[in-house]
C-alpha cells in the first residue's frame, strides 16, 4: 500500500442533486483506504446528458428507479441523489503499480473518492484524461458491433446520432464498408457526422436495403424506420434506452415477409459472441485504447469548472442548451482543480 496517508481527516467534495432542477456541492468526510482500495484524485467527469436530465429534473420514472441506478450512487431517486458514472483521476493511494496512474472509474461527480482498485481501469499514456470520459459510451458501442458482426461489404446505418450512436458510428468508420449513414432527424447533427467523415441523411431521405441498421433514436418514429431501411433477412440491434415510454412497433406490415430481425444489445453483459473469451475488464480496456483516436474529440462540450456546476446544470441539461449558445457537446466535460476539494458548499 503506497501513499500519502497523514493520520488527518480528509474530506471530498461531491455534486448531489437535491430538488427538481436543483444542485448542491456537499462536503463529506473521507475514509482511507483499505487494503486492495485505492484514493482516487478526480481530474475530469463527463456529464451524459440524456440520463442526467431526467435525473436533474427528477424525472426518473420510479418503475425503472433501480435499472438507473449507478455504480456508487448515493441516495435514492427522486432526490438527494449522488449521481454520475464517467469519472477520470489520479491515484494517490493504493497499491503500488497503480499510484500516480490515470484511470477511469464509474464514479458520480466527486473531487476525491475510495474505491475497490478492482473497480479502476488504466488510462493509456496515448488517451488524454479528458478524453477518457467517453469510455462508458464506447464500451457500450464495442458492446453492440460485438453483437452487430459488421462484415466486409456491408451497408449499414445507424439511426440516432447522440452520444452511444455517435461512438457506434466513429468504430464503424475504421470497417471496410460499402456504405455508412447516419440517420437522424435533427438537421444540426449533420456536422458531427461530416466531422466523423461519415454521410448524413434525414430519416426520409436514408438509404434502404440495409444489411445492419443499429438503432438508437429511443423513438418509435426511429424504431419505425429502421424497419423499412433493413433489407431483407437484415438485423436490426436496439440500443435505445425506452424507460417507461411505451413503444408502438409495426410488425403487421413486411416484418414477417421479410423475415428481418429485431435484437437488443445491452452493456451490462458481453455480447455473447464474445462472453466467453472476453470479460468487462477487457472490454473496457479496449474501449480506452480506442480513444487514442482524436476523433473522439468532436464528442466533448466544455469545459465546466466542477465548483460552477450546481449554477450551470440548468443550461447543461437544458433539451435547448445548443441552440441557446451552450456548447455541451454529445458528452460535457467536468473540470477539476489540481489543488483538489476545497469544501465549498454551494446551494442553489
Amino acid at each position: 500500500m503506497v501513499g500519502l496517508d497523514s493520520g488527518e481527516p480528509r474530506f471530498a467534495t461531491a455534486y448531489w442533486t437535491v430538488g427538481p432542477w436543483q444542485g448542491q456541492l456537499r462536503r463529506e468526510e473521507l475514509a482511507p483506504p483499505r487494503e486492495g482500495e485505492a484514493l482516487v484524485r478526480t481530474l475530469y467527469s463527463g456529464l451524459s446528458r440524456g440520463t442526467e436530465r431526467l435525473v436533474h429534473a427528477n424525472r426518473v420514472p420510479e418503475r425503472v428507479a433501480g435499472l438507473m441506478e449507478a455504480p456508487h450512487q448515493e441516495g435514492s431517486f427522486p432526490c438527494p441523489v449522488k449521481y454520475g458514472y464517467l469519472s477520470v483521476g489520479v491515484v494517490e493511494e493504493g497499491p503500488a503499480e497503480l499510484v500516480g496512474r490515470t484511470v477511469f472509474c464509474l464514479y458520480p461527480h466527486q473531487d476525491r473518492y475510495v474505491v475497490p482498485a478492482s473497480e479502476l481501469a488504466v488510462v493509456p499514456d496515448g488517451v488524454p484524461p479528458h478524453r477518457a470520459v467517453l469510455a462508458g459510451a464506447i464500451e457500450t458501442a464495442v458492446n453492440a458491433l460485438w453483437d452487430a458482426s459488421p462484415r466486409i461489404g456491408d451497408r449499414i446505418a445507424v439511426v440516432g446520432c447522440g452520444l452511444v450512436g455517435g461512438a457506434v458510428l466513429a468504430l464503424l468508420r475504421r470497417f471496410p464498408l460499402s456504405r455508412l449513414e447516419a440517420v437522424d432527424a435533427d438537421p444540426a447533427k449533420a456536422s458531427f457526422a461530416e466531422r466523423l467523415g461519415v454521410d448524413f441523411a434525414s430519416p426520409d431521405e436514408a438509404h434502404d436495403d440495409c444489411d445492419v441498421v443499429v438503432h438508437c433514436s429511443a423513438s418509435a418514429a426511429g424504431l419505425a424506420r429502421c424497419l423499412e431501411l433493413v433489407g431483407d433477412d437484415g438485423e436490426i440491434i436496439e440500443l435505445s434506452w425506452y424507460g417507461e415510454q411505451p413503444v408502438s412497433v409495426p410488425l403487421g406490415a413486411d416484418f414477417h415477409a421479410r423475415r428481418l430481425s429485431l435484437r437488443a444489445s445491452q452493456v451490462g453483459q458481453v455480447a455473447l459472441p464474445r462472453r466467453h473469451r472476453r470479460t468487462t475488464a477487457q472490454r473496457l480496456a479496449l474501449a480506452l485504447e480506442l480513444l487514442e483516436d482524436p476523433i473522439f474529440d468532436a464528442f466533448l462540450g466544455g469545459p465546466t469548472d466542477f465548483e460552477d456546476l450546481p449554477e450551470a446544470m440548468d443550461g447543461l441539461a437544458s433539451e435547448k442548451s445548443e441552440s441557446a449558445g451552450i456548447q455541451t457537446g454529445l458528452c460535457h466535460v467536468i473540470r477539476y482543480p489540481v489543488s483538489g476539494s476545497k469544501g465549498r458548499l454551494c446551494i442553489r
